[in-house]
């Protein structure tokens, strides 16, 4: 696995700059010996849970104590979240990271998922960094809290 490329939506990748995260966030998909291909995701999962845990990110954290909703991960003012499953999830995932920018618990977070390539090399309709870059960009005045969009492969 290798991170790909980037895409900041309303400055997302700034305010992980500010934090001097950035580039640790980019590096986290750089594991050489993780093939992405079929059954990989709990591997990637795994790898990144491990990455982040390291630097103390508490997981599967609830949106709403109301709710079982949950994110990937949040810490202090950020929130993380990967995708590598069906792409009808996504979108659902760019909701529960505007909620929590919305209700201020987070000033930005980032969304982690495969290039279209690499999802396809996953399986079928898994969603990608290609599709919810444009996504982002088509719903620029609905989505607006700021993230930084890793793509992988």
């Amino acid at each position: 696995m290798q991170f790909a490329e980037a895409y900041s939506h309303h400055n997302g990748r700034d305010q992980w700059a500010q934090r001097e995260l950035d580039a640790w966030l980019m590096d986290v998909f750089q594991k050489p010996d993780l093939t992405v291909g079929p059954g990989s995701t709990t591997a990637i999962r795994d790898h990144v849970k491990a990455e982040l845990a390291a630097e103390g990110w508490p997981f599967d954290v609830k949106i709403d104590q109301s709710y079982d909703l949950t994110v990937f991960g949040v810490k202090d003012d950020l929130s993380f979240h990967l995708q590598t499953g069906n792409a009808s999830r996504a979108p659902y995932d760019l909701l529960k990271l505007q909620h929590l920018w919305s209700v201020r618990r987070i000033e930005a977070a980032a969304l982690a998922l495969p290039t279209k390539q690499a999802a396809a090399n996953i399986g079928s309709n898994i969603a990608s960094f290609e599709r919810i870059m444009n996504e982002l960009r088509l719903f620029d005045r609905t989505i607006t809290v700021p993230i930084f969009l890793i793509g992988f492969e």
